[in-house]
């Protein structure tokens, strides 16, 4: 069952080509610990270009062609949706016109911005864990992955869905007892942090469930509920802040 929910986790959140079925897709769907398996495999493959001895340019460039390669673009879509509907205006309306600025098609300002500045984040984030040295930088950005999905498996367990679509295909399958095995799959990575480097692995780690509960608590008022848009930010913006959480705590160690 675990399995298959893995390969249908992998479907969904990568390019990879596991042959996703119905049957995988449907576990997956009941089964949020996938997410974090998952985060391990993504992780583990965007991870390998930061343990190469490279130039910090080309370590950190390579880890972000192969994170892009890997999970494609439909993540960073939902960012640009949901800082779209972000952007729109306060009034008696704003929550049904922030719904229909999701569904739009064209990205706005906000939705361009949002991406720019959180790739741009990442980058840096990347030339950071490039300078910590081989070993840090390789379990930060495994860390931090694996906290993006635990991020997101934390919007299945505790979000209610604003409306039919992917948000409710995964939301409505889960509840709040789900969390604490998608938490626990989340701790083995911490056996992997270097030396006096656990610190910086567990504010990695921490970075993509800090910033699914902050979503959470937006879109419940802003949209009446989670979608598919918001697992997306979620993912890109836990990342992001991931990186930058493992790079500042090992710095200050």
């Amino acid at each position: 069952m675990v399995l298959r929910a893995l390969q249908g986790a992998l479907a969904f959140l990568t390019r990879l080509p596991v042959g996703g079925d119905e049957r995988a897709w449907d576990a997956f769907r009941r089964t949020p610990v996938a997410f974090v398996l998952a985060g391990y495999v993504v992780g583990g493959f965007a991870a390998l270009p930061l343990a190469l001895p490279l130039p910090l340019s080309t370590t950190a460039a390579l880890y972000l062609v192969t994170l892009y390669l890997l999970t494609g673009v439909t993540h960073a879509d939902g960012l640009a949706d949901v800082a779209d509907a972000a952007a729109v205006h306060d009034d008696s309306t704003d929550r049904e016109r922030r719904r229909a600025a999701l569904k739009d098609a064209d990205t706005g300002v906000g939705g361009t911005l949002a991406v720019v500045l959180t790739l741009a984040a990442l980058t840096l984030g990347a030339l950071g864990m490039a300078g910590s040295g081989p070993r840090v930088a390789a379990t930060i950005a495994l860390a931090a992955e694996i906290g993006a999905k635990t991020g997101m498996a934390t919007l299945v367990c505790l979000g209610d869905a604003a409306h039919e679509g992917l948000g409710s295909a995964l939301a409505d399958e889960a509840d709040a007892a789900a969390l604490l095995p998608t938490l626990v799959a989340a701790v083995p990575v911490l056996a992997l942090a270097p030396p006096l480097g656990t610190p910086a692995v567990v504010a990695a780690l921490l970075g993509g469930p800090v910033v699914a509960v902050l979503l959470l608590r937006w879109a419940r008022g802003a949209l009446g509920g989670v979608s598919g848009d918001v697992f997306g930010a979620a993912n890109e913006l836990g990342r992001a802040v991931g990186v930058h959480a493992g790079v500042v705590a090992w710095a200050l160690l």
